[in-house]
């Protein structure tokens, strides 16, 4: 048996037996993990409120066959912040979906650990309707299948002249090669903030048509990507919500 120490944070978990629970996580050095908490249904656990998703830990893991099992997890960063608020939930958990679709099991992949850490930490602390698309453009530009928004994925023209944007070809189209969905010179002008280094003018955004353009717009290109639906983002896109 071999202890490793590592961060994480908690993407699932799913109950195994009468008490017990495996935990499902994005670590920093490990990639995506899943280790079996014992007993941590109980009343009298240690661990329980520790490993919600969400929740930001660090955690002392002993390697085994098939899972691992957790023996100690102190907490970084509660999640009771985005509980508290039913949107920033919903987008936490949003993020959590991706992530975990992105994740390989058992490959480290710091860049997603450090990304998801950052995006839940501005998520407790401020409010934008754009932080969740931002995390989904930025994501796919990690993944090498960022959106080109810069000019014409057709024939080059220029931003300008942009109007339509192609989910299949990953980029904005000009009026001459557009086989995509209208999109707004605004909607625009609010992608290529986010995707060339200008993301704290996206985030400062007020909510607006464009705005709104650019959320679901980055909904579709992370479902096109992960060639599935996310059931965190239907649920948040939900009229009763």
């Amino acid at each position: 048996m071999t202890l490793y120490r590592d961060k994480a944070v908690v993407l699932r978990t799913y109950d195994l037996r009468e008490a017990d629970r495996i935990i499902v996580m994005m670590t920093e050095s490990h990639g995506k993990v899943r280790a079996v908490a014992n007993g941590v249904r109980k009343m009298s656990s240690r661990f329980g409120a520790r490993l919600e998703p969400l929740s930001h830990v660090d955690i002392l893991i002993s390697t085994g066959k098939n899972l691992g099992t957790v023996n100690q997890v102190d907490l970084v960063t509660s999640a009771k912040g985005l509980y508290a608020d039913l949107d920033r939930l919903t987008m936490g958990l949003a993020m959590l979906e991706a992530v975990d679709q992105l994740g390989m099991e058992n490959e480290p992949t710091e860049h997603l650990y450090r990304m998801l850490v950052g995006a839940l930490q501005w998520l407790s602390e401020n409010d934008s309707s754009l932080v969740l698309a931002a995390f989904y453009f930025k994501l796919l530009v990690a993944e090498g299948v960022g959106a080109q928004v810069e000019a014409c994925v057709g024939c080059g023209a220029p931003g300008d002249r942009l109007v339509a944007f192609d989910v299949f070809r990953g980029g904005a189209q000009c009026r001459d090669c557009r086989s995509g969905a209208t999109i707004s010179a605004e909607a625009i002008g609010i992608i290529q903030d986010i995707v060339g280094g200008r993301l704290n003018n996206a985030l400062s955004l007020r909510a607006s048509s464009a705005t709104r353009e650019v959320a679901a717009l980055a909904t579709k290109c992370m479902e096109h990507h992960l060639e599935r639906r996310l059931k965190s983002v239907a649920v948040f896109e939900s009229p009763e919500m």
